[in-house]
């Protein structure tokens, strides 16, 4: 009988031992202090960022006014207040679909490029640009300099501007006639920022891949970037409203001559596309910015996180670092997850 209720102890503290649960793996925390995860705004087409003092300045694209975010955090930007310091009149030539805004440091004064049509016809789009001699740009007055009078005063859009070797230039996007079809990047000179330099415009690119073609040919959204003896242009390519929207580039010798169009090359294929696996789609329209200790290069840009989502205010802002390859052209990567950590830009 004793055998018996021994061997009936160890057979229950057996069965018992045997079902307690494995430990879960020990949980490595996320360094939310020094890590962040994009987007840094969940609704922001066509974002641009530029740094000066040690202060980010953000805007995008709202369609009814001009808003600037200022921050020393650009990861955090989500807790900064925008300040809208312009709104269109009611009725004009820039009273509607006000696109894509840029804000620039020029010669001592700050200047905004924005597009905007007359009353909402889309074939009236044109380039415009205030001024403000305010040290900070969210203060201050910005006084309105006008249209942009860009040469065969055409359709125009996304204009970016570019200072090098003491010449200042415009890069736009823009339709050949006044009867639309392709997009076009088309560059000329100016002799102020508010005043254009040359008679004449020249186009520096033209949708000629079938990846620039997706929906229909468009070149848009140029943005510059100088990097050694080479300058960059990073546009982007096909309709905006497509999953397949991605980053395409032209490259000069910053010695040359950009206004002539054989000083310009262009890739034959993308250099930052859409990757849906990592919940990016329609990726476009972007910017740069280095970090106020000049120690690191990012990217800015747009995208959906999912699919069909279409050329609307479901693109959020995005930003992650980027290198350079060997030959001095930069090398993107391809758009983070947005589930990834990402270390914050240095200095934060």
């Amino acid at each position: 009988m004793k055998y018996g209720f021994f061997l009936l102890l160890i057979v229950l503290y057996g069965c018992k031992s045997s079902d307690k649960p494995t430990p879960n793996p020990p949980v490595t925390a996320v360094d939310t202090v020094g890590k962040f995860q994009n987007p840094l705004l969940t609704s922001a087409p066509d974002p641009w960022v530029t740094v000066k003092d040690g202060f980010y300045y953000v805007m995008h694209t709202t369609g009814n006014n001009l808003r600037i975010y200022k921050t020393q955090s650009l990861s955090r930007l989500s807790q900064a207040r925008p300040v809208t310091v312009w709104t269109p009149p009611a009725t004009g030539a820039n009273s509607r679909d006000i696109w894509a805004p840029e804000l620039h440091f020029i010669n001592g004064k700050w200047y905004i490029y924005y597009t905007a049509d007359n009353n909402g016809v889309d074939a009236t789009h044109r380039m415009f640009v205030l001024e403000n001699s305010s040290a900070d740009p969210t203060q201050g007055t910005w006084t309105d300099r006008g249209q942009l009078n860009l040469p065969d005063n055409k359709w125009a859009i996304d204009g970016t501007v570019l200072q090098l070797n003491g010449k200042l230039y415009m890069a736009w996007s823009g339709w050949e006639t006044d009867l639309g079809g392709l997009q076009n990047i088309y560059l000329a000179s100016l002799t102020n920022p508010y005043t254009v330099g040359t008679t004449s415009r020249i186009r520096i690119s033209t949708p000629d891949y079938a990846w620039e073609k997706q929906g229909f040919g468009v070149n848009e959204g140029p943005e510059f970037l100088v990097h050694n003896t080479k300058v960059f242009l990073i546009y982007s390519a096909s309709y905006c409203g497509t999953d397949l929207y991605a980053l395409g580039q032209l490259s000069a010798d910053t010695s040359a001559n950009l206004l002539d169009t054989k000083a310009w090359t262009k890739a034959a294929n993308p250099v930052f596309g859409p990757n849906g696996g990592n919940g990016a789609y329609g990726v476009g329209h972007n910017s740069f910015f280095t970090t106020p200790d000049g120690s690191q290069n990012w990217l800015v840009y747009h995208a959906n996180a999912g699919p069909g989502q279409g050329c609307g205010d479901q693109r959020s802002m995005r930003i992650q670092p980027f290198t350079w390859k060997a030959d001095g052209s930069p090398d993107f990567g391809s758009p983070t997850p947005l589930t990834d950590w990402i270390k914050r830009p240095s200095g934060e």
